[in-house]
């Protein structure tokens, strides 16, 4: 297992990735703690959290329970639910080998509440600079669009309603 930790002064990159979800912010947080959901939205073989922060929130991939193919497991930093989930101290392992380099990934998401449904922002944070990163990094883009739009068909199957009607524009000045 790899345990990612950059030197103090390492140059590091990062993603940002947003998406507008019909649910509620509620909802939303939820569905990146359960493990039946993290199960559904990312295709992972299983999913273990412990909600609650410096719990943990893991998911490993493969159909060989004794041998994965693929696990990452990381502690949870900051639970405020619902509006932000920090994983950090991530360790991964890979039946194919380590990483080629060392980093210390945080992951936040972040849910903000919209008219209709909610605002999901993930960032994550700590990809080496150095271009022995770029393919895990690029990857990780990839991964990032790939995982969004998978969380975007479970809520829409899942979770979403006919859209909340919008507010009325207020009239200027009131009258008496």
């Amino acid at each position: 297992m790899t345990f990612l930790r950059p030197a103090p002064t390492q140059e590091t990159r990062s993603h940002v990735h947003a998406i507008e979800l019909a649910a509620s912010p509620e909802e939303v947080f939820a569905l990146l703690v359960t493990p039946s959901s993290i199960r559904e939205w990312w295709f992972a073989s299983r999913a273990i959290v412990m909600a609650r922060e410096n719990g943990c929130w893991s998911a490993a991939w493969g159909d060989d329970e004794d041998r994965p193919d693929f696990m990452t497991a990381a502690t949870i930093r900051v639970y405020d639910p619902p509006r932000r989930l920090v994983l950090a101290d991530f360790r991964y392992y890979a039946r194919s080998g380590p990483l080629p380099f060392h980093a210390y990934f945080t992951t936040e998401f972040a849910v903000e509440p919209r008219s209709v449904g909610s605002l999901l922002r993930v960032t994550q944070e700590g990809f080496p600079a150095e271009s022995v990163a770029d393919e895990f990094y690029e990857g990780s883009e990839r991964g990032w669009r790939e995982t969004f739009e998978s969380i975007r068909r479970y809520v829409d199957e899942h979770l979403a309603r006919a859209p909340m009607p919008q507010p009325l524009p207020e009239k200027e000045g009131k009258r008496r």
